[in-house]
């Protein structure tokens, strides 16, 4: 089965507003959390590729170190148009699944992608994990790559676990908590330097935001 992973990376500049950091800290931030999300996939057997969607040149430079296919996204006009433009390039090259993360999971873990995917139940399938707020989708398993369209920014995992029944009877809510753990304001990214997943990484963050 083919599998791809689908990252649609915002401009680093108009991202996590609500951080309420300086520019510089925002984008090393976001360089870091990109660049360890794009590690885990890589080494990652169930995923045959990684698709980015961004226009961002950073964020190009980092997936060019992880063999990333990148779709180049001029308009950013939504997370669910980057989606749309990755489903295409996907279905022309004929692969079987997908799986849509955001960049901000950087305590994803390999293990946490095979615990996800045991869940699969071919040939029509939808697998949703929830943001830690149940607010947002942290990860979203479709196949085929068409399965549904993708509502992102709207209340999503709700919609996207409603949505996927309307197509399909094989839908799962999965619960793994180190894809849970994204970083969308102070509070969040005080939670995940609190946990004791990765602590290099952990570091790393906690550097940044000492700086001047």
């Amino acid at each position: 089965m083919k599998i791809a992973a689908i990252i649609p990376v915002k401009t680093f500049s108009n991202a996590k507003t609500r951080l309420e950091l300086s520019p510089h800290k925002v984008e090393e931030l976001c360089k870091i959390m990109l660049e360890e999300i794009l590690q885990t996939l890589s080494i990652s057997p169930r995923i045959e590729k990684i698709i980015m969607v961004t226009k961002e040149q950073k964020a190009i430079e980092i997936g060019k170190k992880f063999n990333v296919i990148t779709i180049i996204d001029e308009k950013e006009e939504s997370v669910n148009n980057a989606v749309a433009l990755a489903d295409k390039y996907l279905l022309e090259n004929k692969f079987d699944a997908s799986i849509v993360f955001p960049q901000d999971i950087p305590y994803i873990k390999t293990q946490d992608i095979d615990f996800m995917l045991n869940y699969i139940a071919p040939p029509n399938f939808a697998i949703v994990i929830p943001s830690r707020r149940f607010d947002g989708t942290n990860a979203l398993v479709r196949m085929p790559i068409d399965l549904m369209e993708t509502h992102y920014d709207e209340d999503s995992y709700k919609i996207h676990m409603n949505t996927a029944k309307e197509h399909t009877l094989n839908v799962a809510m999965v619960f793994v908590k180190r894809i849970m753990w994204d970083v969308d304001n102070k509070e969040d990214l005080e939670f995940l330097l609190e946990q004791d997943e990765k602590p290099k990484i952990a570091e790393k963050i906690k550097e940044i935001l000492g700086k001047e």
